[in-house]
């Protein structure tokens, strides 16, 4: 007997895997058993995902009557037709309605063939009053002409396997109302320059003979185990939209000037260099105004030099452009930008100091491959604000609405044969990582505090004595300048020069900490949002593998096709790549940055 529910409420989904309840509509459930708050099951609509237990009641359907002639009595031998076959039309002669047996073939897994008394073959297409009635895809889908009863996934309920998922589902969470009817593969050439690339043409695999078509089932049709989808639907391997795309639900059209590629370097996978590489200068910090005077802020002037065009910029578009760039790209670490003030604001110092911060971010962000390449980024560099405002609202508005984010994001991806991978490796080159970056957070935490203790110390605490000292000295030149002899009058004037000298390295002692510790600590700063950045990628890329895990082991036992398998294997493969490529580009450029804010501090050490 079916598990079924009603709705109590209304419930609209938010995230992948969930699907939208109505109040009173009743739903076929997967199991009674709740995880965490949660049910899965099959909607009015034949979406099938999670929906909080909270939010329906549990029926149960009553038991059909036994009978197995097929006749009115019987359960629906298929989850798509009525027990009591279809209703006639009311210009037809009263017979009954009986499709062919191989009417319903394209949709079902294979199975043994109904009585022979249940169907009667007519030829091609529907018999009825002696002409041919083909099936509509809403008759065929149950989404149009008809409802099905109450009782028409009954007997599926029986075939369902406890593993399976919502993944089972070709049509599920993504791929709209219906199946996808053209079984593509998962690319094909669009409008010029344009390809649609698809991941979800491998879920509807229903059977292990190889070269057979796909299957189309019913929701309720048993399937081979997929692999299942993540409890926590606030993970950052889901709302990254790295699970659907490991799952194979991702779909969209790409163009050339989208593909990101990760080639094979020396020392593994990395970036695709810039092939036009380029730097931005930021100067003129001004405070404007607008409104009447009535709102402040500080305008920056940005020079690319590849444009050398002048653009302005306020914080606010700095702001904008790092959520942008954080969306779109799950798998690449987007350094946070200088911290807000409430106030203060316009003081020197602080203006100064945001100014270095933001040199620091343009140049790492300028120094990327990929997000150098952006055409957000490139807009936002290249886009005169100020005098064409509409230009700035139209290339912000087609950043705003890109389709190429989430799970989408992943397909834009063009990466090595895979044959170039070991999962092993990867798995502990990532481990590796993850302990390196820790320890750097760590270490970059505490060389932070010392440093900024040092070099108050130095500001405040060493220039106070030795100007201390100085005036000691100073103290004693004025006294000995009471004796009035003129042999005396040399050693005077040295000793007043002694304390003058002294205040003078305290001077310095007070302008050191910009000369060196300054560059290390805002680098530092930088990184540490650099650093905070890499847990959710390797949550990503630790997600995938966890899935390929699991694949493999459905594989063993005889629950999965190997295609399947493989699907998931090459789409985990992907997402590794990408993460390989930027822990590669992290290490260069952390290399490169660090070198050249220590070289002042190496030269003021040893006193060069």
């Amino acid at each position: 007997m079916a598990l079924r529910a009603r709705a109590l409420y209304d419930f609209r989904s938010e995230n992948p895997g969930e699907i939208s309840l109505r109040e009173h509509e009743v739903l076929s459930l997967c199991s009674e058993q709740d995880i965490e708050g949660w049910l899965e099951g099959i909607n009015s609509r034949g979406d099938r995902g999670l929906f909080p237990a909270s939010y329906v009641q549990v029926i149960r359907a009553p038991e059909p009557s036994p009978a197995g002639d097929g006749g009115p009595g019987a359960p629906a031998r298929y989850a798509n037709v009525p027990p009591g076959g279809f209703e006639p039309l009311p210009a037809a002669p009263p017979t009954s309605f009986k499709p062919p047996p191989d009417a319903f073939q394209p949709l079902l897994q294979p199975q043994q063939a109904p009585p022979a008394s249940t169907f009667q073959p007519p030829g091609a297409g529907f018999s009825y009053g002696g002409s041919a009635l083909q099936p509509s895809p809403q008759q065929l889908y149950g989404g149009g002409g008809y409802q099905a009863s109450q009782g028409s996934d009954d007997d599926w309920d029986d075939e369902w396997d406890d593993s399976s998922t919502v993944a089972d589902e070709p049509g599920a969470l993504g791929s709209g109302a219906y199946p996808d009817l053209d079984g593509s593969s998962s690319g094909g050439v669009g409008a010029a320059g344009r390809y649609r690339l698809s991941t979800r043409s491998d879920l509807s695999l229903g059977s292990r003979g190889g070269s057979a078509p796909p299957q189309h089932h019913p929701s309720g049709a048993k399937s081979s185990a997929t692999v299942s989808r993540n409890l926590n639907r606030f993970s950052t391997f889901v709302k990254s939209g790295g699970e659907a795309f490991v799952l194979g639900e991702a779909s969209g059209f790409v163009k050339d000037g989208d593909k990101l590629c990760v080639v094979l370097g020396p020392y593994g996978p990395e970036w695709q260099e810039n092939p036009y590489p380029f730097q931005c200068t930021i100067d003129d910090p001004t405070k404007q105004t607008k409104f009447k005077g009535m709102k402040s802020y500080i305008s920056y002037k940005l020079v690319p030099t590849h444009t050398q065009v002048p653009v302005h910029r306020r914080y606010k578009h700095f702001d904008w452009l790092y959520a942008r760039l954080a969306e779109k790209f799950p798998v690449i670490s987007v350094p946070h930008l200088p911290e807000k003030q409430a106030t203060g604001r316009f003081e020197e110092d602080f203006i100064s100091k945001r100014r270095k911060g933001l040199i620091w971010w343009m140049n790492h962000m300028a120094s990327h491959p990929v997000l150098a390449q952006c055409d957000v980024f490139q807009h936002f560099l290249t886009c005169p604000s100020s005098t064409d405002e509409k230009a700035w609202k139209q290339g912000k508005r087609k950043a705003e609405k890109d389709e190429m984010v989430g799970a989408n994001f992943f397909l834009t991806l063009s990466t090595p044969p895979a044959a170039a991978l070991d999962l092993q490796e990867v798995e502990s080159k990532i481990e590796g990582f993850k302990s390196f970056t820790k320890k750097m957070d760590d270490s970059a935490l505490q060389l932070n505090h010392t440093a900024n203790e040092f070099a108050r110390k130095q500001v405040t605490g060493f220039k106070k004595e030795y100007q201390r000292v100085g005036q000691s000295f100073r103290g004693l030149s004025q006294a000995f300048e009471l004796d009035q002899q003129a042999f005396s009058a040399g050693l005077n004037q040295a000793i007043a020069f002694t304390g003058d000298a002294y205040d003078a390295i305290g001077e310095l002692f007070a302008e050191q900490p910009r000369q060196d510790l300054d560059p290390v600590m805002d680098l530092l700063a930088l990184y540490q949002g650099h650093l905070a950045n890499f847990p959710d990628i390797i949550h990503v890329q630790k997600g995938a593998l966890t899935k390929v895990k699991e694949s493999r082991r459905h594989v063993e036992e005889g629950k999965m096709e190997v295609q399947k398998a493989d699907g998931i294997q090459d789409r985990c493969n992907t997402i590794s790549f990408a993460t390989l490529a930027e822990i590669h580009h992290f290490h260069q450029i952390r290399k490169k940055e660090i070198t050249t804010v220590h070289k002042p501090s190496s030269v003021a050490a040893v006193g060069i």
